[in-house]
């Protein structure tokens, strides 16, 4: 123990026991501070402070349609009753044993440490971060048989990986909708040994909403088809006045048949939900078709293989530009950030802290955001990907080196100095020997991240896979969206092998 720390425990307390804790009681860690514990105070003060704070934000975000505070701590407790509950006995316990503490730390002679009450303050704070969280096991646990089909589509997705050409066969009849005065359609005519699908009726009215959103259904027709591949699936294809195609979903399934053995089908259903544009004019001929997709030659890349594969080529050379131009930007900044190479005169200490001012304004703004700026800069692109990875490289690479060559031996280059040489021999002969391996390895390391993190900045325009990633995410094409996941972490796992063997053999 220090002889500060003991000198401070010597001296007595400002104020009695009794009214060190009852201001603790009112005030956590203000007995404290009357004991003398300054720091001990002012960690309890600090943090009661800042958990009354975040609990008055929780009840106002879980009360917000209220007025009153009344009102919304009634809402809040209404609302979530568990964390309020929690949150209101942690506190209470909080104040009561701040009081008790105090009361001892007061005492003369007491034993001045305890870290039960720091673990209550911790506890408290898991409880607010699980409720700011919105942390739900029993959402994840109830939710996982929704979500497994389409994350097991990512965790598997090679079917997607691979397919053969398509042929379609198809038939199609007209439906008017909604009927009028004329005659309706006529069945389409039937060639022989081509498919055919007639509609009965060839008019009707389309299923309506009323205000509540509920349906009501539309004309009931029966769709009869012939000519069509035996035994095999077929879709139930819509195409509305204006050219628009879509499928009917029934239960969130879209609607199809098996046909029998000879190659026929019969099936019922009801004229779809659709919104009709104010402007129609005329009568409005809609189609009802029937198609059996299948699958003809040898099988070969599909297109989201071989575009994942070309994005993922341009994703790590992405990375290696940017840490190609980082490296040569950064090992001229690092040497006016290193304090032992910048220590000669004022100027050179002005142009450290200014190195070093900028190198940590750089590197705390995320590789994202300066995507965000490269994009507006220059557009979409690997380009804008490029200047984002390199900008944030730079900065972190200079203050990497920096500190690698204020960690050199001192020995060399006092030797050196005693020979007459110049500072750039001295940097050449007694700094960069020396520096070369962490140069490698913190090198060798940021293409690393620069590979991930391109990733990451192509979901905002900025090259790469990233961007490929979050379009198939967004049309729930979960099969492309797992290859693309799976080659990033295939590529991450051998550049991960790679660098280990450069960093074996050169640090």
């Amino acid at each position: 123990m220090s002889m500060q720390t003991t000198q401070q425990e010597s001296q007595p307390s400002l104020a009695p026991p009794a009214i060190a804790g009852l201001a603790s009681l009112l005030l956590p860690g203000l007995g404290q501070i009357l004991a003398r514990q300054i720091h001990r105070g002012l960690a309890l003060l600090s943090s009661y402070v800042t958990i009354t704070a975040l609990l008055v934000w929780r009840v106002s975000v879980l009360g917000h349609r209220q007025s009153g505070a009344i009102d919304k701590f009634t809402k809040a407790l209404e609302r979530d009753p568990m964390f309020m509950i929690l949150m209101l006995v942690g506190i209470g316990a909080l104040c009561l044993w701040a009081a008790w503490d105090a009361y001892r730390q007061a005492q003369p002679g007491q034993f001045r440490g305890g870290l039960g009450i720091f673990i209550l303050v911790l506890a408290i704070f898991f409880a607010l971060g699980w409720q700011i969280s919105k942390i739900d096991p029993g959402r994840a646990i109830t939710e996982l048989p929704d979500a497994w089909p389409p994350l097991s589509r990512v965790l598997w997705p090679w079917d997607a990986a691979f397919e053969r050409d398509s042929v379609a066969i198809r038939a199609e009849a007209d439906i008017l909708v909604p009927c009028d005065e004329d005659p309706p359609p006529p069945p389409p005519v039937e060639t022989p040994g081509e498919p055919y699908v007639v509609a009965d009726p060839t008019c009707g009215d389309l299923t309506e909403r009323d205000l509540d959103l509920k349906e009501i259904p539309g004309t009931t027709l029966s769709l009869t088809g012939r000519g069509f591949t035996p035994n095999t699936e077929t879709q139930i294809w819509w195409q509305d006045a204006i050219g628009n195609e879509f499928r009917m979903r029934k239960e969130g399934e879209y609607t199809t048949i098996l046909t029998d053995g000879d190659g026929a089908f019969q099936l019922t259903l009801v004229i779809p939900y659709r919104l009709v544009r104010p402007n129609a004019v005329g009568r409005q001929i809609w189609e009802v078709g029937a198609r059996q997709i299948s699958e003809s030659g040898r099988l070969k890349p599909s297109e989201a293989l071989t575009r994942t594969i070309e994005l993922m080529v341009e994703t790590i050379f992405l990375g290696m530009m940017a840490t190609f131009f980082g490296i040569v930007l950064a090992i001229p900044m690092s040497f006016l950030a290193a304090r032992n190479m910048m220590s000669g005169s004022r100027l050179t200490i002005a142009a450290y802290y200014a190195t070093r001012t900028f190198l940590n304004i750089v590197r705390s703004i995320e590789p994202i955001i300066w995507a965000l700026i490269a994009v507006v800069w220059v557009g979409l692109g690997p380009f804008a990907g490029v200047i984002a990875l390199t900008v944030h490289s730079v900065a972190a690479l200079g203050k990497l080196y920096s500190e690698a060559i204020e960690g050199i031996d001192s020995g060399p280059i006092e030797a050196i100095q005693a020979t007459g040489a110049t500072r750039l021999q001295i940097i050449m002969y007694a700094v960069v020997p020396q520096m070369i391996p962490a140069f490698v390895s913190f090198s060798i390391y940021r293409w690393d991240i620069n590979v991930r993190m391109s990733t990451i900045i192509g979901m905002v325009g900025g090259g790469g896979i990233g961007f490929l990633l979050v379009q198939y995410i967004r049309l729930l094409d979960y099969r492309s969206a797992g290859i693309a996941v799976w080659f990033i972490a295939i590529t991450v796992a051998i550049l991960d092998f790679v660098s280990a063997e450069i960093r074996q053999r050169f640090v």
